[in-house]
């Protein structure tokens, strides 16, 4: 790409860029205005009187060996955001708001065809070494080429890019009106390019990569533990996003096993906090002293995320799950009610849609404005086999003790499919029994995925479950070589170029996606673009419920369950603000009051 001198582009602005089209500000916002305007003391979820000090120990599951989370290979360790930042920092309390962090000032002309960003002089690295625009150049052109899929996905939209003076950098992109490109090159990480001189980023290594965040690496335990601590030369204390927030002088991550051994870890006093997804043991897990003497917190804490889709996942590259009547029949086949009532003591609302909880879950039946959208899709709505066009049906549900309906109305569909039922097995024509594999890598799962085989045991489909660990099924589920697994695609109020990498025709094939079905929709294409480009919020809702009701009526998955609230415990020490953001409870904006009960270090 070429990097074209400054005088150029000035040359270009003026004769064909009206200085009226351009908006530049320290913020940006997908659709309106930010909420924040420019010279904000400080997010209002955060307490900026917040006191420093103290240690926040955390668990996670599984294993690591890699530092490294910018490549797809190897397992890397978490908290990459406490040492690496972006250009913009995004704030919790809107859809999709950036504000400024390593850039001060962003300007985007209407149509949004190129952003330009100017960096903060002060920024720095770790090591010292100044940010600078060789810096931004460098880390886009290496995460396209050498990255993860999506950031290829995204960073191939920038057809050119070129300097303005010395401290700004202009991103051309190849077609106008993709309103989130910004956006996400707002929330492209910065790496050192002086520190990659001799080292490829695809390497996976242990050597960790100079940031310019507010923690830095202290130590590393391989595939047990990593511990960061306070930058005390960072240079970004003083700024609006950051007050309130990174209030411990040392944050430790923790690796278990499984979910019982970290559970564990933290009524020992070993870890500080926890978020609880298991009904069991929200319910009855937490019944020790320091629960009954306060020390030990536990709070079901509201916030305003869309539901997302949690599921088991039909691998439509299979030949078994190719024919939606399969899957639906499947689907019909679970005993949500039952398994709520017996497994999760009724915690769990049923999911529904991709979006739920949300403006942009898709109603029953369509509206006339998704109806229009159809119809500028090209749809012929008025066809029979129109199938987004007809409303859709809430999953049936059973009474909890039997599911007899569902299982009579699931063996139709199966008929219909070519499936029948020949000495207690179900086969197909040529005799082939229907048998697939459930591949789970949580074993809290194993029981929901036994319970399922036997509910398809009553149809005569036969299911093995496999369980293997966090590695394997990373590598596993990165080249698709699995029929079935358990998968949640989370969603924010503001969808956009994700969508792509979630659903789009282009990643069924391309390793590493999320793509996890394999599906290849037309409709779906056509709706992600359209909310990708979409100009104003209203046109972003019809399209968004456009895609939820095509991915619905597709039945590309189980759809599973989800909680309506974050079930949060923690040791009495650490505090939150009293605001907690629509996206949810923030850690990173929790303290430490050491004269409370406190966890065992």
């Amino acid at each position: 790409m070429p990097v074209r001198p400054h005088l150029l582009i000035l040359c270009v602005i003026c004769a064909l860029s009206p200085l009226s089209s351009v908006r530049g500000a320290e913020a940006i916002a997908m659709h309106g205005e930010p909420k924040y305007a420019d010279g904000f003391a400080h997010f209002d979820y955060v307490n900026p009187e917040a006191p420093l000090g103290g240690t926040l120990r955390r668990s996670k599951l599984g294993t690591f060996d890699s530092l490294n989370p910018f490549v797809i290979h190897g397992v890397a360790a978490a908290g990459r955001h406490l040492v690496h930042e972006s250009l913009m920092q995004r704030s919790a309390d809107e859809p999709f708001s950036l504000y400024g962090l390593l850039a001060q000032h962003v300007e985007v002309p209407a149509g949004r065809s190129w952003v330009e960003f100017y960096l903060n002089p002060k920024a720095h690295f770790q090591d010292g070494a100044k940010v600078t625009i060789d810096d931004v150049i460098f880390s886009l052109e290496t995460l396209r080429d050498h990255g993860r899929p999506n950031h290829h996905a995204y960073y191939s939209q920038v057809t050119q890019i070129d300097r303005v003076g010395d401290n700004g950098v202009r991103f051309s992109f190849d077609k106008t009106g993709n309103r989130e490109l910004p956006l996400i090159l707002g929330l492209m990480p910065i790496l050192p390019k002086h520190f990659f001189a001799d080292i490829g980023l695809e390497e996976t290594r242990l050597q960790p990569i100079p940031g310019s965040g507010p923690y830095r690496v202290a130590s590393v335990d391989p595939g047990r533990r990593i511990t960061y601590v306070r930058d005390q030369n960072y240079w970004g204390n003083d700024l609006a996003i950051n007050q309130g927030r990174y209030n411990f002088d040392e944050i430790i991550y923790d690796y278990y096993r499984d979910k019982s051994a970290a559970l564990e870890a933290f009524l020992a006093g070993q870890v500080d906090m926890r978020a609880e997804q298991d009904p069991q043991q929200w319910l009855s897990g937490y019944n020790v002293d320091a629960a009954k003497s306060g020390d030990i917190i536990k709070q079901a804490i509201r916030h305003g995320r869309p539901s997302g889709m949690r599921g088991f996942v039909f691998n439509t590259r299979r030949a078994i799950f190719q024919d939606p009547k399969v899957r639906q029949a499947l689907t019909l086949a679970f005993d949500f009610e039952w398994i709520n009532r017996n497994l999760f003591h009724n915690a769990y609302d049923r999911t529904e849609s991709y979006f739920g909880k949300s403006d942009l879950e898709a109603p029953l039946a369509p509206g006339q404005d998704e109806l229009a959208l159809m119809q500028t899709l090209g749809v012929d709505v008025s066809a029979t086999n129109c199938i987004p066009c007809r409303p859709l049906k809430s999953i049936p549900k059973s009474n909890g003790t039997s599911n007899r309906g569902n299982l009579i109305a699931a063996t139709k569909l199966l008929a219909e499919a070519g499936w029948h039922v020949s000495d207690g097995a179900l086969v197909n024509s040529d005799g082939n029994p229907f048998q697939f594999e459930i591949l789970i890598v949580d074993p809290s799962n194993a029981r929901l995925a036994q319970q399922f085989a036997r509910d398809l045991a009553r149809l005569g489909i036969q299911v093995e479950t496999r369980i293997v660990d966090s590695a394997q099924f990373q590598e596993r589920t990165a080249v698709y070589d699995y029929d079935m697994i358990v998968y949640y695609w989370g969603q924010s109020l503001s969808p956009g170029n994700e969508q792509i990498f979630y659903w789009g025709t282009a990643s069924a094939d391309q390793q590493g996606t999320r793509n996890y079905m394999g599906v290849r929709n037309p409709i779906l294409d056509a709706a992600i673009d359209r909310l990708v480009n979409a100009v104003t919020r209203e046109d972003l809702v019809t399209a968004t419920r456009l895609l939820d009701r095509t991915l619905r009526a597709g039945h590309y998955v189980v759809p599973l369950y989800h909680l309506p609230v974050d079930w949060v415990a923690y040791w009495s020490h650490l505090q939150r603000p009293a605001t907690s953001p629509l996206l949810g409870y923030l850690p990173e904006s929790w303290w430490s009051i050491p004269t409370r009960g406190t966890a065992k270090q």
